[in-house]
């Protein structure tokens, strides 16, 4: 048995371990899993409704591998409860920190004064211990959202979850029944000590590395010249194809609502119906794909604004992200909700069914796809692989959409740069393309109503993602959050915000305050996010209205990412 064969057995040891799990919850609450398997298979987070809402910062034990370890959770819940606004509303949520360290509550992706935003050291101190903090803001939007933590790492811990903000004039699609799926990544480790362990490998998380049967199956697909010069590139760059993710399944169980995937959160329905699921990934790290299988999922909203419907086998959702879908179970039998991480190291698993306590079969996780040279250089052709820089790691001859800073050059923290970029938004990702499955697009969403300002934006702005993967470093042009300077906006301008990934990473981007409207490649307004995903080696424009004043966070939401260096702060004035 070779190293990754092995790995691969383990792998699956662990996780069939985690699946045995109940959730984790129940354990902390001294109750046996197989006690309250049942109960805890059907549950979903509790609601709280109405403009009143006290919440509280705590800690939970939990056990979702068979080791007690400590969540950081809300009203001694994990996800947090789910929170029922309705558009028009002033809400009031009064927030009681009773960890021993700070604590904060972020609303995702909520339009609110800068003061309310909830991010310690830009727009507000911070919860201290024993102390409560009064949010208090009008509902300015519907649709699905989230709130958590932006203190250290408790967002990896536990902190987090659901917002469903209901429209003043009523659903455009309405269904019958409708359920959130929260997505979520649980670690037994101590979120410190992964950041420590990633500052000093980078790949020690990575049980993909390329072997020898994966350059035996490149020459049987490229020729033995092309799988040599490749792989000498990767090993000239210190960079790898099977980097998919800095954490999989080796060290994360991948949570659905909070359950592990043998524990089987369960979704009611009466067959007919139409049911809403609104899916939305509260984990720290892990990009999912989700499915369910032998059933179509129409996408009716992207972040929380209203979409033209597009039925979709699968859809890749980042970071942060959130996606609502109809589907309508025609049969009187269970159904599969499957989420498995971009890495293909683990997944989240629940289940739709007409009773509790009923299954269907479970997919085996698709093969892992490595990162293609596309994925590391952009636009390329045959030609490209003569032309490459390797010293200064300038990807082929300049292109007009390159404009990087001089921050970038000479920089220890930037190990590669992009100078041809591609654009288009009609690609899946890595492990997605030509799958066999009608797969979303960022191509494929076009929010209803069109673009919220008219206007054409008066300057444009341009930042790089960049990165060094040896040393674990990100940043924007080069430049860690704690040597930038704030990005400033003019009061009231509508500008350009042009991301250009200069790394083999996929980082979801959020600009708090604001919304972000997604262009095509040709210039014209697509759909409105508050976080968009920019894929490695792609360049992405949006066009923002800078109507919010105050201090705003501007971050990838990969929370590592973050801690590493890759947040500005916004300033609008």
């Amino acid at each position: 048995m070779n190293t990754q064969d092995l790995r691969d057995v383990l792998l699956s040891r662990r996780r069939f371990v985690q699946g045995l799990m109940l959730g984790g919850v129940a354990a902390g609450l001294g109750l046996r899993a197989g006690s309250a398997l049942a109960q805890a298979a059907s549950a979903a987070p509790r609601e709280l409704r109405g403009t009143e809402f006290d919440l509280s910062i705590g800690e939970l034990p939990v056990d979702f591998t068979g080791r007690k370890r400590i969540a950081t959770v809300v009203n001694g819940q994990l996800p947090a409860p789910l929170l029922r606004w309705r558009q028009g509303d002033t809400v009031t949520l009064r927030v009681t920190n009773r960890l021993r360290t700070q604590g904060s509550i972020h609303w995702h992706g909520i339009l609110l004064p800068f003061g309310m935003d909830g991010v310690p050291g830009i727009s507000f101190p911070g919860i201290a211990p024993g102390e409560t903090f009064t949010y208090r803001f009008p509902v300015r939007q519907s649709g699905t959202y989230w709130y958590h933590s932006h203190s250290g790492y408790q967002e990896q811990t536990g902190l987090y979850g659901p917002i469903v903000i209901e429209p003043a004039g009523g659903e455009r699609f309405p269904a019958e029944r409708e359920h959130v799926v929260m997505l979520s990544d649980w670690t037994d480790e101590d979120p410190a000590a992964i950041y420590a362990h990633l500052k000093k490998q980078a790949d020690y998380y990575n049980y993909a590395e390329p072997t020898v049967p994966d350059f035996l199956r490149d020459v049987r697909a490229q020729g033995l010249h092309r799988a040599l010069a490749e792989r000498r590139m990767w090993n000239r760059m210190r960079m790898s194809p099977g980097d998919l993710a800095d954490v999989g399944g080796s060290t994360y169980t991948y949570l659905m609502n909070g359950t592990a995937p043998l524990g089987n959160w369960t979704g009611l329905f009466k067959r007919g119906e139409k049911v809403r699921l609104r899916f939305i990934n509260g984990s720290a790290m892990t990009i999912f794909d989700v499915r369910i299988p032998g059933l179509k999922m129409t996408v009716v909203a992207a972040d929380g604004q209203d979409v033209e419907p597009v039925t979709v086998d699968e859809f890749r959702i980042a970071v942060a992200e959130t996606c609502d879908v109809i589907v309508e179970p025609a049969d009187d039998r269970a159904w599969t909700i499957f989420a498995q991480a971009i890495d293909r190291s683990g997944y989240a698993r629940g289940t739709l069914a007409p009773h509790a306590g009923m299954v269907a079969d479970v997919p085996a996780m698709d093969a892992r796809v490595p990162l293609s040279m596309a994925d590391m250089m952009g636009a390329m052709d045959d030609s490209t692989h003569a032309g490459m820089d390797h010293g200064g790691m300038a990807m082929g001859a300049v292109a007009p959409e390159a404009n990087h800073a001089r921050t970038e050059y000479r920089n220890p923290g930037v190990d590669m740069r992009v100078d041809m970029p591609r654009t288009n938004l009609d690609d899946p990702g890595v492990g997605l393309r030509d799958n066999g499955r009608r797969v979303l697009t960022y191509a494929d969403l076009h929010t209803i109503g069109g673009s919220i300002d008219p206007r054409k934006p008066g300057r444009e702005i341009e930042l790089h993602l960049t990165g060094n993967m040896h040393r674990y470093a990100w940043s924007f042009d080069g430049v860690k959050f704690s040597d930038a300077k704030p990005v400033r906006f003019r009061a009231g301008e509508r500008l350009r915000l042009v991301l250009v990934n200069d790394t083999m990473m996929n980082h979801p981007i959020h600009l708090h305050g604001m919304w972000s409207e997604l262009e095509g490649p040709g210039g014209a307004f697509q759909v409105r996010k508050h976080t968009v995903n920019v894929q490695p080696a792609q360049r992405i424009a949006c066009g923002v209205t800078a109507d919010a004043l105050g201090r705003w966070a501007f971050h990838c939401h990969m929370l590592y990412h973050m801690e590493g260096g890759m947040m500005r702060e916004v300033v609008v004035a």
